[in-house]
């Protein structure tokens, strides 16, 4: 891509040119290239959409908390985008989740940026 061709649509969270993104295009001498971009109106719809399908997933993940389905752990990392390994995953049933010692459930919240008390409610 040319240094002109480089996208500049005023869309979504690079709105207003409050933030722009670094791009790499090529100069007339055929050189690579920094060139400040608005965005990219392709780009933002698909992150937007991304970002939708996110939030539904949390909402679910949510709703079978307050169910009692899962623990809330389920939830944690559903917003953070974390994913569990075997032990992690058995600390999503509710049932075992109750039974977690207080060092267990202080990790849990170390890394969830909670405190305990928080790491218990949705």
């Amino acid at each position: 891509m040319n240094v002109n061709e480089v996208p500049q649509d005023d869309e979504g969270i690079l709105k207003a040119g409050k933030t722009r993104e670094v791009c790499y295009a090529t100069d007339a001498n055929g050189n690579y290239t920094q060139v400040l971009s608005l965005g990219w109106k392709p780009k933002y719809d698909a992150m937007r959409q991304a970002w939708e399908q996110v939030n539904e997933k949390t909402e679910e993940i949510r709703i079978q908390v307050l169910q009692g389905k899962l623990s809330s752990i389920a939830y944690y990392l559903e917003k953070n985008l974390m994913t569990a390994r075997w032990r992690v995953k058995r600390h999503l049933k509710p049932a075992v989740f109750k039974k977690l010692k207080l060092e267990v459930l202080q990790k849990y919240a170390e890394v969830f940026n909670l405190s305990v008390e928080e790491l218990k409610q949705v």
